[in-house]
This record gives C-alpha cells, structure tokens and sequence, in this order.
C-alpha cells in the first residue's frame, strides 16, 4: 500500500536479539533523516507488550528470538496496527517461513548480510508502496506462485506421519491465530510447559522446526484452517 508524503520521519520499531546486528540496524536507521528509531527489543515479549500502547510506522524484525518466533510480532503488530508496514530480516530462507511472515503481514523479507544502506533504503522503499525482497526470496515467491498447488485436505489414514491429537490441533489453530504459548496457556487451562511439549510433539509429527512451519505445514495438509482456531 503507498503511502502519502509525509514532512514527519518515519517511526521504526526494531526487534533483534543479537546485538551486533541490533546495533548496525539502529545506527542504520538514526543516520537517515526520513526515518526514526522510537524502540528497540531483543526479544518479543517485550515487543508484544509495547505494541499494545506504542505506535509505529515500520517493525522490523527477526524470527528466531530467545523467547518465541518473529511472527507473533507480525501477527500482534497487523493486528493492532494494520497501517504499519512490517519487514522481516532473517537468516531464514525456508519457503515456510517465507510464505508464513508474507500470510502474516510481512511487506518485505530480507536476508541478513544486506548492508546499513540497503536497510535504510529498504525501508523508505516499503513506506512508498514497495515490497523489497532479497532476490533469492523474491525468486522463490515467484516460483511459488508460478507452481504451486492448491492447498488440498487430507485424511488421518493420508496424511504424513502420525496423526495429531484434538489437543494438538487446538494448539495449532491457536498459534495460527498469532496467540503466544502464554496465552494458549490461559485459554487451555495448562502450564506454558505443557504447551510446549504439545508443540514439540507437533514439531516431531509434521516434521518442522518453527511455529510458522507448522502452521504452514498443518494448513498445507488440510488439519487446520487459517483463522479457525477452536477449543471445542
């Protein structure tokens, strides 16, 4: 979505947990004039409770964080603020992962190792209509789009693997809607430990390694819809 000229700088949340990387964004953004760094997190929790009150105009952010995975970032920042344009900056290449921050919200998916001055540009470009996207990223959208399948409902007796338990499922239509494990917690009445070895046993049965994986994976299989959480 463009954006109309704006004589006031452009407000950038970043969120990065290693803080090499952290600094070099933040020193990015504070030396371009057009933008301005208002917060900075190293984790999402922290990240999650500012997004309830603060407000921004870009969030920029990781995925693999200490505490949960970028892309309840994405789904909390779309939901509470759906005019701010969100990129993703990652080691992650993984269709998944890819696919699952763009569903999410994601404007713009770059890889770590783009320099100072292509972040900064990254941004401005977003903030005017853009989608910036490392070519190898782009690319594989690309494909996807060019060769990809519809999304087809399977059977327990078809499906890859063990068949996930009514639980499980809850959990995943959960975290498909941006819940965090804290929250599924409350809502299923267990510890945050709990939900955690239900996950692990999601990650083992799907064959993924991140939340968005398994979203990905469950709704590609036809075990969850997106949006349809349930507790029944």
């Amino acid at each position: 979505m463009a954006h109309f000229f704006s004589s006031e700088p452009t407000r950038v949340v970043v969120v990065e947990d290693d803080s090499v990387t952290r600094k070099a964004l933040c020193l990015s953004i504070t030396a371009s004039p057009a933008l301005q760094l208002i917060a900075e997190f190293d984790c999402a929790t922290p990240a999650l409770t500012w997004l309830e009150s603060g407000s921004l105009d870009v969030l920029l952010t990781d995925l693999a964080l200490p505490d949960g995975h970028g892309i309840e970032i994405i789904h909390q920042c779309s939901r509470l603020h759906p005019r701010c344009d969100i990129m993703v900056l990652t080691t992650s290449s993984s269709e998944c992962d890819v696919l699952a921050c763009i569903e999410a919200g994601a404007s713009g998916y770059l890889l770590k190792g783009s320099s100072k001055d292509d972040i900064a540009n990254a941004v401005l470009n977003m903030r005017q209509g853009g989608a910036p996207m490392s070519p190898v990223i782009a690319r594989m959208v690309l494909d996807r789009m060019r060769n990809g399948r519809p999304r087809t409902a399977v059977t327990t007796d078809d499906a890859d693997g063990p068949a996930l338990t009514k639980k499980e499922k809850a959990i995943l239509d959960l975290i498909a809607r941006g819940e965090t494990y804290g929250d599924i917690a409350g809502m299923l009445t267990v510890s945050v430990g709990t939900v955690q070895t239900h996950i692990k046993s999601i990650y083992g049965k799907l064959s993924v390694h991140s939340r968005s994986e398994a979203v990905f994976e469950a709704q590609r299989k036809g075990l969850i819809e997106p949006g349809s959480g349930t507790l029944n």
